[in-house]
């Protein structure tokens, strides 16, 4: 039985992660999940005592300092976590014979190329976080052969807080909201992205050379307004309260840390080489919609 220890498992895609684990039972696989209260990934000797006790044969890191805007006021707490850590986690791989997943970001592009961003395209950061991370990723390659990277975007869940929880909330509360209509990604649905981590690590254990780097969202690529627009259809056909939503440039709504105007992923080297289509954030969005309703009724 090979075994799957999950770093910031309770965070959005931690928790995904262990759920479909509890649904699935990844056979032949045993699932450990140490939350970041449980396991600082900045405290190697910590790190060290857990990987000799747990023996884990495949990491999959999720734990990450993810307050973007934050970080910009806290650079050395975002490198602590999504550089250092991530360097201390792939030291503690190689250490102990265990491969890593380490999961990064869109972030680590600047936006700026037209189509969508591949995997060997250059990482220019707009921020602290993206540097962060496009620094974490480094450190990964130039410490564990045996890695997985993986880069996300726009990831959201009904668990944690995310902009479709924000969305939902700010509708309820308000007759207007401006979202910007500047920046375009694709959503990415944590339940989804747990899917294609749980496909990277069956093809890891079973010894395939498939190692490197790898984008992953959810389709169809949108515009944060256009999410939003979405969210609260969904939420209308399910007898959520919805506001008026009207769509403003990023000019109008500025924020501490600046935001690729273009998050697109070309997913096809990850659709290709572990057999998993991008799935539809439209349907996650429609069952969390229906969910909260029936929360609220």
């Amino acid at each position: 039985m090979k075994r799957i220890l999950v770093l910031g498992a309770a965070g959005q895609v931690g928790t995904a992660l262990l759920a479909q684990a509890r649904v699935r039972a990844w056979p032949g696989h045993e699932i450990l999940g140490r939350a970041s209260q449980q396991l600082n990934i900045t405290d190697a000797a910590a790190m060290d005592t857990a990987f000799t006790a747990l023996r884990p044969d495949l990491v999959i890191n999720c734990a990450a300092y993810t307050a973007v805007d934050r970080a910009e006021s806290e650079p050395e707490r975002a490198f602590a976590v999504n550089a250092a850590g991530a360097g201390l986690v792939a030291q503690a791989c190689a250490h102990h014979d265990a491969a890593l997943i380490q999961l990064s970001t869109d972030y680590v592009f600047d936006g700026s190329k037209p189509t969508p961003y591949r995997e060997d395209d250059t990482v220019a950061p707009l921020g602290v976080y993206g540097r962060s991370k496009a620094e974490g990723e480094a450190r990964v390659r130039a410490t564990l052969p045996r890695h997985l990277i993986l880069r996300l975007s726009w990831i959201f869940s009904d668990t944690h807080p995310s902009f479709f929880g924000t969305m939902l909330r700010l509708g309820a509360e308000r007759p207007e909201l401006r979202v910007v209509n500047d920046q375009i990604g694709g959503p990415s649905f944590a339940g989804h992205v747990a899917s294609a981590i749980a496909a990277m690590a069956e093809a890891a254990l079973a010894g395939q050379d498939i190692w490197g780097t790898y984008h992953y969202a959810d389709a169809p690529d949108v515009s944060w307004h256009d999410f939003a627009a979405a969210i609260f259809a969904a939420a209308a056909r399910h007898g959520l309260k919805v506001p008026k939503l009207t769509a403003i440039p990023s000019s109008d709504y500025p924020l501490p840390a600046k935001r690729p105007a273009n998050s697109r992923f070309d997913c096809r080297t990850f659709t290709e080489t572990f057999g998993l289509p991008r799935a539809d954030w439209r349907e996650a969005v429609e069952s969390c919609c229906a969910a909260r309703a029936g929360q609220s009724s």
